[in-house]
């Protein structure tokens, strides 16, 4: 598939809100222009630690309208237009995500048949899902399955960043009264012991679904043996795809690549 301009005027978007016990939920649920998609998979997008259904831009809208099929998205607590973290962030946070609060998002918002895309933590939750509940496939861009010294610096600089550059102010614009909070609990729970042992490789025989999993070569968070465990560890079929000149957000930083390849493989699975 071709790379070219997609129309996405007239994807359908409804706006979703979820009340769980740990607080509202923001989830949109977009479908393609004239589809019928009532029975079809749906791509449910999993965002990054700092991310929200905004900061995913056109991405959903444009792997709609390549596949033809509906997209979810929605904000994490402590994200976007959801509810604030209801409690300190802890190591075991990506496994609560993943086991308690997703399948109760697409219990609400009545998806069955999901097709997971999951960004950097937002990988590494579908892996997880996936490793215990039913998914029609997954595609993992730059998840983390165990913490690196590259992980680790990533962090540092990134912190060095929230202190020195405009980078508060560019993450208020999506996340307003909650950024100095999310920020926080996500660079103080990675560089706080016992984090830097943390490790999701157990967990990963149990995916048996098809996987595309992505990574930039120059990803400042993640080297290649994140994608080999990843690879190696899955019980089903894993298609590695490592994306030249290219860091930590390969649906922007190598569109052109990246999602029609991913449109390739969602619609070769669905």
């Amino acid at each position: 598939m071709d790379y070219r301009p997609v129309n996405t005027q007239n994807c359908a978007k409804r706006d979703i809100f979820v009340d769980l016990p740990e607080g509202r939920i923001a989830a949109r649920r977009i479908d393609p222009p004239g589809g019928n998609a009532v029975d079809a998979p749906v791509m449910v997008f999993l965002h990054e630690a700092l991310g929200c259904i905004a900061m995913w831009k056109d991405v959903p809208e444009r792997l709609v309208a390549m596949t033809g099929l509906p997209a979810l998205v929605y904000d994490r607590h402590g994200h976007g237009l959801s509810g604030p973290l209801a409690r300190p962030r802890e190591p075991d946070y990506l496994d609560r995500e993943s086991f308690d609060v997703l399948p109760r998002v697409l219990a609400e918002c009545d998806v069955t048949d999901p097709v997971l895309v999951g960004h950097s933590d937002g990988g590494s939750i579908a892996l997880l899902y996936a490793s215990r509940h039913r998914a029609r496939a997954l595609v993992s861009e730059a998840a983390h399955v165990f913490v690196e010294d590259v992980t680790l610096a990533g962090i540092v600089s990134a912190v060095a960043a929230w202190r020195e550059t405009d980078l508060p102010k560019r993450l208020a614009k999506y996340h307003g009264d909650k950024t100095d909070a999310l920020f926080s609990a996500w660079a103080d729970c990675w560089r706080t012991d016992p984090f830097p042992s943390w490790n999701m490789e157990a967990a990963l025989p149990g995916i048996s679904c098809p996987g595309l999993i992505i990574q930039g070569e120059g990803d400042e968070y993640g080297s290649v043996a994140q994608v080999n465990a990843i690879a190696n560890g899955m019980s089903g079929p894993a298609t590695v795809m490592m994306v030249p000149d290219c860091n930590h957000i390969p649906h922007f930083q190598a569109a052109d690549r990246v999602l029609p390849a991913v449109a390739k493989f969602v619609m070769e699975q669905c």
